[in-house]
């Protein structure tokens, strides 16, 4: 792939915007803290530059290019990063496809080519462990020298950590939330992981039990701890309901794959086909075999008042 000609998908994705771009880049999967400290510096920068705040991000994500046979990892899917870099300041979003082209691209030809010759980019921010061109053979440094001898400037962003310490990364978000930690995966986050997709049509078991589900797929979202868990549901009709949700594979009732199904507290709207947002809010208990329907259905009227007391 010629990167110069690359077909970035944005609002201005075929050239520079007219007051110039102040452009962060990075994978930005999560849009977490430390992402956000990124986009704020952006943003800053732009507003005394007189310039547009814009992300620069890739897809898919570079290690599914490179090792696609890796377990799901996704924090956000490519729609829901590019809503979530626009909440936090970006005027637009870029996406450039990764693919065999872009990674075989030196350090410099991404720089002359993409950001010096396609986006005329202003000023670059980036995180501090930010990576680029063949075999990740550029870093920051590197960034700032080719620019700076063609007038730009780059600004580094510092590591973020949380009040512990801990440094904000997407990679120790992910293991929190495998290890069902959900409430400190959601400050981490700096809001709660959400799930994305289509209402699928079921088994309709949970409708013969009393409690009607919504079953959304997880695709390529990173699997949380299997379990159930307290949410609140976005649905197109702009409303939010508040429910109980089971991730997991069904054991009692033979189930193999990993899904979520959602029972929504006083919800009476056809939704299959349609796309909601499912946040996670609070672990209630691990994925548990029972007995019985009798023994699962006593436990989901548990699961249900549990629910509605953490999302009180």
């Amino acid at each position: 792939m010629n990167v110069q000609g690359a077909r970035l998908r944005g609002t201005h994705p075929q050239g520079a915007h007219p007051q110039g771009m102040v452009v962060a880049i990075g994978n930005f999967d999560g849009v977490h803290k430390g992402h956000q400290q990124v986009v704020a510096e952006t943003v800053r920068i732009a507003e005394n530059m007189n310039a547009h705040p814009v992300a620069l991000t890739f897809e898919p994500h570079p290690r599914r290019f490179f090792m696609p046979s890796l377990p799901p990892l996704r924090l956000t899917t490519p729609q829901q990063k590019v809503s979530l870099l626009k909440h936090y300041g970006c005027h637009d979003v870029l996406v450039l496809p990764f693919d065999d082209g872009l990674a075989q691209k030196t350090a410099t030809q991404f720089v002359d080519d993409l950001l010096l010759g396609t986006l005329n980019v202003r000023h670059v921010v980036t995180g501090a462990d930010f990576r680029f061109g063949k075999a990740r053979s550029g870093d920051t440094a590197l960034l700032s020298s080719l620019l700076k001898a063609k007038g730009v400037q780059a600004t580094v962003v510092m590591p973020q950590n949380d009040a512990h310490g801990v440094r904000y990364a997407a990679t120790h978000i992910r293991q929190l939330l495998q290890q069902g930690h959900i409430d400190a995966a959601n400050a981490a986050l700096g809001h709660p992981f959400t799930i994305r997709g289509l209402v699928q049509h079921g088994d309709a078991r949970g409708r013969t039990l009393g409690f009607p589900t919504a079953n959304v797929p997880l695709d390529d979202y990173v699997r949380p701890m299997l379990g159930v868990y307290a949410v609140q549901v976005h649905v197109p009709s702009g409303q939010t309901f508040k429910g109980v949700a089971n991730v997991g594979r069904r054991p009692t009732v033979g189930g193999e794959d990993v899904r979520l199904e959602a029972h929504l507290f006083n919800f009476n709207q056809n939704i299959y086909g349609q796309l909601v947002d499912v946040e996670l809010h609070h672990f209630i208990r691990p994925e548990m075999t029972f007995a019985s329907l009798d023994a699962l259905t006593a436990q989901i009227e548990k699961d249900v008042a549990a629910a509605q007391q953490a999302l009180i």
